[in-house]
């Protein structure tokens, strides 16, 4: 790959994996872009970036021309708790987006787009403990069923066109650089930010609600590598489990009290703690691990030492 776009470049990976992916092609070479939200500065000044709306099909195949793009990263995407209040809003972004990039894809001929999905994909019908790479897939939000719909949309393109689409279902994902963004697992990161700021926080699912979580640094190694993965290896394409741990937010607050023995926790479980409910306690991830070669580095405790550390650093400095 020469040229990489990555559309949703100021979201809470996007953000991150900007950097990394420049740090690995080179900053030249990675095109971050949004539609409107402000990016950070290093994210804006350590590359090309570029506003434009990815449901305008003719702007994002003329930001594709002007760089001479050959990978597409979408990362746009109306997360699950957003798109239950705005659910056409979630179709339009995730669904009309995605054939977009799809299409301008195969019209250049591109060596590779890379469609993230989600543990969204689950619902009812899914066993909740390492739900299989292969499953029932019945969600029960938009966000969900756009995301079942790119997993089969994206295969679509692969046998179809023989274009190289890839994609992973991320799990929730807690990072200690952008705040949350709308997301039914949003909670694994504010609970963080909340105990280092005022060493309480009020949850709006309950205590035992156990979920598959990952720390960023896995997050943007798991992309990474699937994206450097022999393409004629993969048996799968664009549903790839990914696991890294599970845990309850108890077991959560545990952690943290681990470092911080005064840290308080309530809980007001809201609309989200059946969203939550509909998602299984943990994913297998063999198809990855087989495929590509995926494993995981964090467990929750080394997770929360580290966040803990780099939150609290930036606290002092006013940063937060």
């Amino acid at each position: 790959m020469k040229k990489i776009l990555i559309i949703g470049a100021v979201g809470q990976i996007g953000s991150e994996l900007t950097m990394t992916l420049r740090n690995v092609y080179g900053n030249e070479n990675v095109i971050a872009s949004t539609r409107k939200t402000l990016p950070s500065d290093k994210v804006k000044e350590s590359g090309p970036f570029e506003f434009f709306d990815t449901t305008n099909r003719e702007d994002l195949y003329n930001v594709c021309k002007k760089y001479g793009v050959d990978c597409i990263v979408n990362m746009a995407a109306i997360l699950s708790a957003v798109g239950e209040q705005n659910p056409m809003l979630a179709w339009d972004v995730n669904m009309n987006g995605l054939i977009n990039v799809l299409e301008v894809a195969r019209e250049m001929q591109m060596k590779q787009v890379l469609v993230p999905s989600s543990i969204a994909v689950f619902g009812p019908g899914t066993p909740l403990d390492k739900a299989p790479q292969e499953t029932v897939l019945k969600p029960t939000t938009m966000y969900g069923v756009t995301k079942v719909a790119g997993e089969l949309l994206a295969d679509y393109y692969v046998r179809k066109y023989n274009l190289d689409v890839r994609g992973l279902r991320y799990p929730g994902i807690i990072s200690n650089e952008t705040l949350p963004g709308g997301g039914t697992t949003d909670y694994a990161v504010a609970i963080y930010f909340e105990a280092v700021k005022h060493g309480k926080y009020t949850c709006f699912v309950k205590e035992d609600t156990r979920l598959p979580m990952m720390y960023m640094p896995d997050c943007l190694k798991a992309t990474v590598d699937l994206m450097q993965a022999d393409f004629s290896k993969l048996k799968h394409h664009s549903d790839f489990n990914v696991g890294a741990m599970s845990f309850s937010v108890a077991e959560m607050a545990d952690s943290i009290r681990k470092y911080m023995p005064n840290f308080q926790i309530e809980y007001k479980p809201d609309f989200r703690q059946a969203i939550a409910d509909s998602w299984p306690d943990s994913v297998d991830d063999t198809a990855a691990r087989n495929e590509w070669g995926w494993k995981p580095s964090f467990n929750l405790d080394a997770m929360t030492q580290d966040m803990l550390k780099v939150i609290g650093e930036k606290h002092k400095l006013g940063l937060i």
